[in-house]
């Protein structure tokens, strides 16, 4: 954790100081009142488990820009794209709730869970247990560990507390030592983002590379550059089950087309 991208430090600093001021304007034992409310969360794991020789499973990003690329689209419908995205086959839709780095809202969850019937992730940087009481709390069904982010035992704390709430979290690495901690953490289901953050260049063999050292019986999901049906082909044979795809989705106008080219790759 000593030697982390620069932009990720600068995301996490500010991300631990909005954490402090929503922690004093809603108090941790009104979200967990509020979440204790909410439905069951949908099974996460169950719907990125790919059948044998069967498609690639898919989650579909919502996001309105990003640090690397900018503002991603000029008009942005957030209860609009993930009806969009339920509609083209997606089996799962990843939210970004960070507001100041990537234009995201708490409240997408809840827009998003509306007209989703599959499970809804909500996309941040986790740093405390009270965010993943938030996530609940605000209809996610699961959310999402970056494991550079986080010590050891905290990351084992956050996956525990995610399974009490019916929550199985997606935990991202890059690297091998990473991914090492991510299994270690308990995860089951193990992201490779694609995207080096030092560099902002993506490399679809980072997910060749980590995926030998993915234990049997956990998922595997490739994150960042997939753009075509080449890309989900390689993927699978190097034994992705599930791909979550954001810019370029974001930016497609037919986006039933675009998954359903995903959905025939093999």
């Amino acid at each position: 954790m000593s030697d982390l991208p620069d932009i990720l430090n600068q995301i996490l600093r500010h991300k631990r100081q909005e954490l402090a001021a929503a922690e004093s304007r809603v108090p941790l034992d009104e979200l967990k009142s509020r979440a204790a409310d909410c439905p069951p969360a949908s099974a996460m794991a169950a719907a990125l488990r790919r059948d044998k020789d069967g498609p690639v499973r898919l989650i579909a990003e919502i996001k309105r820009r990003s640090p690397s690329a900018g503002d991603i689209v000029a008009e942005f419908d957030p209860r609009g794209i993930a009806a969009q995205y339920a509609t083209a086959g997606a089996d799962a839709i990843s939210v970004l709730t960070n507001e100041r780095y990537f234009g995201g809202k708490l409240e997408y969850l809840a827009q998003t869970k509306s007209v989703s019937p599959v499970p809804v992730m909500r996309k941040d940087f986790i740093v405390a247990p009270y965010q993943v009481w938030e996530a609940r709390a605000w209809l996610a069904d699961t959310f999402l560990l970056i494991s550079d982010a986080l010590e050891a035992s905290l990351m084992t704390d956050l996956v525990g507390l995610g399974r009490e709430l019916g929550m199985e979290p997606l935990v991202e690495s890059h690297d091998e030592e990473a991914l090492g901690r991510a299994v270690d953490a308990g995860a089951t289901l193990l992201g490779v983002n694609n995207r080096d953050l030092r560099t902002f260049t993506v490399d679809l063999g980072t997910t060749e590379r980590l995926a030998r050292h993915v234990p049997k019986g956990a998922v595997l999901v490739a994150e960042s550059g997939v753009t075509t049906e080449g890309d989900v082909s390689r993927l699978l044979a190097a034994g992705v089950q599930a791909i979550l795809v954001g810019e370029s989705l974001m930016r497609a106008g037919d986006k039933s087309e675009l998954v359903a080219r995903f959905k025939a790759a093999r």
